[in-house]
């Protein structure tokens, strides 16, 4: 796999409303693996989209070497899929159960090629990938998020691809399966280019390419060492915007001592020439030089103050411009110890089976609790939140709400209409602000001008999630409880950040769902609860 590679030429994409996202972009990926990092909203999934041939540049090339692996952001992928289906095998296994049951049809051996040993290498492909067990006809609408990514992945893998490009390939997958994960990616020996913003998973990458600017550029090393070299860059840019402020400032200083030294010189020449009683003609031309000889000296100067002024805006050019979310939670003060939610013998049912132990699970949510809860892939999280949120109706046992309101930001991202633009959608969620205070709240999720008017279907995940977040926790009235679902999911690095700060200063009570250990260890969680084989159990720390 040593030609394994990604070479694009004078690339440039814009969206049909002819809003440009690249411009003449030249790079090359080379074997090995490599992180790709940018803000929300810089491209970096519509770039692994123009490598996968899912969008068409406007001009310029891609080429790839070797066979290609896609895993997109959001996956492609109906409920009633089986997991054979995703995986691409369900044809080759009907094949080889026909000859093995007699049927020996040159069609069957057509099909099954030489993937007599596919079920073998699918089971350990799914083992590899913490999907131990997982049957083979099962449908995904049984499956969790994590699992459904960790079965996407394993499904690019059985192509076993020369180069593999991944976007946000541990979105919503538990500690457990990250580290299986990591152990994968670390074996794989193509070229890898992979969109994450999961610090532990960029610090298992060879080099970082950071997209900015419309440029693509490659630091050698894992994500720590790129943001070393990035600290060293801004330092150096910071030094370089002080010696050009300076060298302005002195120019400018010089070029004013010249035209002051300039003028007295004249003044003083005219008062001579008055008194030494030259002629008219020989005091005019002379006077004329004076005032040429003034005027070059000016020229230099303003010279030298233009190219200082263009040395400050280079070094200016240098220094990055990050954009921060300004997250002000809504100021909610639930009393201590009022009851928010209180459920008994919870009980779903899901393709016929339940989601929980017999008897359900027992939840009380008190304000201003701030709740984690954890457990693997598949042990039924999510469902317990829609059950508070009330978007899912328990088959079975008890459930009592106070009257605050109850805000849930889902994983999946589906709380928003994908046809109307952010405004509009923030407008359906917050009729009674007025429109200069929605535009202004919409700004600090940076979303200006004519940000604020793109259709949410067009959004990259992480600005998707930062609409929802903004129509979320700024509808009315202000929320008691707030339900996160995997809430770090797509944000950068900075932005994840800023929500960890927002929420450390949140007065209402919150639950969430989370593998981000860090995320978590920031947002001063005081409760903890683990829900596995259909049980949810207080812990007294966080578990995978």
């Amino acid at each position: 796999m040593s030609d394994a590679a990604v070479v694009c030429s004078s690339l440039s994409f814009a969206w049909p409303d002819d809003t440009p996202v690249f411009r003449d972009l030249s790079f090359t990926v080379p074997a090995g693996r490599t992180g790709l990092v940018a803000p929300n909203g810089s491209g970096k999934s519509t770039l692994l989209k123009l490598i996968a041939g899912e969008l068409t540049p406007v001009t310029g090339s891609v080429s790839v070497g070797g066979t290609l692996g896609y895993l997109p952001q959001s996956l492609p992928l109906t409920g009633d899929l089986t997991v054979a289906e995703v995986l691409g095998v369900a044809a080759v296994i009907r094949a080889l159960d026909a000859v093995e049951s007699g049927d020996v049809g040159e069609e069957h051996f057509t099909t099954i090629g030489d993937d007599w040993d596919i079920e073998e290498r699918t089971r350990a492909q799914l083992d590899r990938l913490g999907l131990t067990g997982l049957a083979l006809d099962r449908t995904l609408s049984t499956l969790s998020g994590g699992q459904v990514v960790s079965l996407g992945l394993a499904a690019q893998l059985l192509k076993r691809p020369d180069v593999l490009l991944l976007d946000e390939p541990t979105n919503n997958l538990d500690l457990a399966a990250r580290h299986k994960l990591y152990d994968v990616l670390t074996d794989f020996t193509g070229c890898l280019l992979l969109v994450s913003h999961d610090r532990a998973l960029l610090d298992r990458m060879e080099r970082i390419a950071e997209l900015r600017s419309g440029e693509l550029r490659l630091y050698g090393g894992d994500f720590t060492a790129y943001e070393a070299a990035v600290r060293a860059e801004q330092e150096v840019a910071e030094k370089n915007i002080r010696s050009a402020e300076q060298e302005l400032k002195r120019e400018k200083r010089e070029m004013q001592q010249a035209r002051e030294r300039a003028e007295r010189r004249a003044s003083n020449a005219a008062r001579n020439l008055k008194s030494a009683g030259l002629p008219r003609i020989f005091a005019g031309t002379m006077k004329r030089g004076a005032q040429e000889s003034a005027g070059r000296a000016g020229q230099m100067h303003a010279a030298r103050v233009g190219e200082a002024r263009a040395r400050l805006d280079e070094a200016g050019r240098a220094l990055r411009d990050e954009q921060r979310l300004v997250l002000d939670l809504p100021g909610t003060q639930v009393p201590a110890g009022r009851n928010l939610f209180l459920g008994r013998g919870m009980q779903v049912r899901l393709g016929g089976r339940p989601v929980f132990a017999q008897g359900g699970v027992d939840l009380t949510v008190r304000g201003p609790e701030r709740i984690a809860l954890t457990g693997p892939n598949g042990a039924g999280k999510t469902t317990l939140m829609r059950l508070v949120t009330g978007d899912l109706a328990p088959d079975g046992g008890e459930i009592r709400r106070s009257d605050g309101r109850i805000a849930y930001l889902s994983q999946r991202l589906d709380l928003l209409d994908p046809d109307r633009t952010v405004a509009e959608n923030f407008a359906a969620f917050a009729p009674g602000r007025p429109e200069a205070e929605r535009m202004n709240l919409l700004a600090r999720f940076l979303f200006r001008g004519p940000r604020a008017h793109l259709p949410v279907g067009v959004l990259s995940g992480g600005e998707r999630l930062r609409a929802t977040l903004a129509c979320v926790l700024c509808a009315e009235p202000a929320p008691h409880l707030l339900l996160l679902d995997e809430p770090t999911n797509n944000l950068d690095l900075v932005s994840a950040g800023q929500l960890e700060s927002a929420l450390d200063s949140y007065q209402g009570a919150f639950m969430v769902i989370s593998h981000d250990e860090r995320f978590l260890a920031a947002i001063g969680i005081g409760r903890w609860l683990r829900l596995a084989d259909g049980r949810l159990e207080e812990t007294g720390a966080p578990t995978a």
